[in-house]
């Protein structure tokens, strides 16, 4: 058994998409799986959330900060990551996804200089390092701000 397999006990979970309240003989008439009398037996039931007038979670835990709306999320990559491109090599976003060194670009992707970087590359990508610019370009290569 693994997370991957599991599964509800055979029987345990049932259908929502049947018709309720059409006699007994149907498995689900008289009261309709609303049990007897009471608020949540009645229509006008209050939403979900509410606790009877008592101030309810939601609003008994305090709120702190804020999400900026403008706020871009920048993927860094070192220079180290990209020895495994061959020389003379054009590394854009594109190859770096290719090659498997990011997953997803987000907002952008910044060069960053730690690691070493032996080969003369042609790097393309939205902001780069002082470092990362100067180990590529005393290589002979090129940094493009894309």
């Amino acid at each position: 058994m693994e997370l991957s397999n599991l599964r509800p006990a055979e029987g345990s979970k049932h259908s929502d998409n049947f018709r309720r309240g059409r006699g007994h003989g149907s498995g689900n008439g008289k009261t309709a799986g609303k049990g007897h009398k009471g608020q949540k037996a009645r229509s006008g039931a209050p939403r979900i959330g509410f606790e009877g007038g008592q101030m309810p979670l939601y609003r008994r835990i305090p709120k702190r900060g804020f999400t900026n709306i403008n706020s871009k999320t920048i993927v860094g990559i070192n220079v180290s990551a990209l020895e495994r491109f061959d020389n003379d090599a054009v590394v854009t976003v594109e190859e770096l996804l290719a090659a498997g060194v990011i997953k997803n670009p987000r907002d952008g992707v910044k060069i960053l200089g730690n690691g070493e970087l032996t080969k003369k590359l042609n790097v393309k990508a939205n902001a780069f390092s002082e470092g990362a610019k100067a180990k590529i370009e005393a290589l002979g290569g090129t940094c493009e701000v894309i």
